[in-house]
């Protein structure tokens, strides 16, 4: 699948910002299944956009720009070619022992109710490995959950969604990985883009700032996502961004301005099959 993305993160200050720095996970990178046709970033103020890469091996821009700053805009467009591996990742330069991926985190530290979930969800499994319980506990956490964008933030962690039985897929991919890792299992949070993003959110459909899901490390296999938000692995729908111990690792953009006063943040985003497919 050609899958083609425009993403326009806008904010908008009042009174104007004296400055502001901004570091974008924003770039998708090249394996098995993913390959990037063209890609860039504009920004609406001018500035330098230098490039890197983060601990994890996630390509990352950053930049400062001065004020005043009454509005500041960063836009993503290209096309990538994708093809379905069932979810499983490879072809990536791995920089850490899965091992690394057990470490909790302020967002994924499962509290008793989280411990108690994923042993319940998993003690039914019968099949040898680690893959039916890894789809056993992904179907769980689908039944349990219900997508809404109202009651958590950014900062929520796995705990507090799970408590409201509510959340979006960043809340959805939290809970997984708080229920892997106390099941002894790596686990890691992946940003990216799924088709048919920017919708208007409902029952899994449609994320207006991007998609979110989880990786499981599965021996013989290596890494392998699940999303609990579609209760599915990522198909040749999705485009695969940055990974990260948790959301904080692989957030799409983060920042910090300085001065001004109330802060607006807008979200124009549109995910679809290009019309110009690969021919087979």
């Amino acid at each position: 699948m050609r899958i083609q993305i425009n993403h326009a993160t806008t904010y908008t200050y009042d009174p104007p910002a004296n400055g502001a720095i901004q570091v974008l996970r924003l770039t998708p990178g090249n394996h098995d299944g993913q390959y990037v046709v063209r890609w860039r970033i504009d920004v609406s103020e001018n500035c330098r956009l230098r490039a890197h890469q983060d601990a994890f091996g996630n390509i990352t821009h950053s930049f400062a720009v001065d004020g005043p700053l009454s509005t500041l805009t960063v836009l993503v467009e290209g096309e990538v070619e994708t093809q379905d591996t069932s979810g499983v990742v490879r072809g990536v330069k791995e920089r850490f022992p899965p091992s690394l991926f057990l470490r909790e985190t302020d967002l994924t530290a499962p509290d008793a109710e989280l411990r108690a979930f994923a042993d319940t969800a998993t003690a039914a499994v019968e099949e040898p490995g680690r893959l039916p319980l890894l789809h056993a506990l992904m179907d769980a956490v689908a039944d349990t959950m219900t997508y809404d964008a109202d009651p958590t933030h950014a900062s929520t962690t796995a705990g507090e969604s799970f408590a409201l039985k509510r959340g979006v897929c960043q809340d959805f991919a939290h809970i997984f990985i708080a229920c892997c890792r106390h099941l002894g299992v790596p686990a890691r949070y992946v940003s990216g883009y799924l088709v048919g993003d920017g919708a208007a959110p409902g029952s899994g459909a449609g994320h207006q700032a991007g998609h979110a899901w989880a990786e499981a490390y599965v021996e013989d296999l290596g890494w392998v996502g699940f999303d609990c938000t579609n209760r599915q692995c990522p198909t040749e729908a999705y485009v695969r961004l940055a990974i990260g111990l948790d959301y904080l690792g692989a957030a799409p953009v983060r920042g910090n301005r300085y001065g001004g006063g109330d802060e607006q943040l807008s979200v124009a985003l549109k995910v679809d099959q290009s019309s110009r497919q690969i021919q087979g």
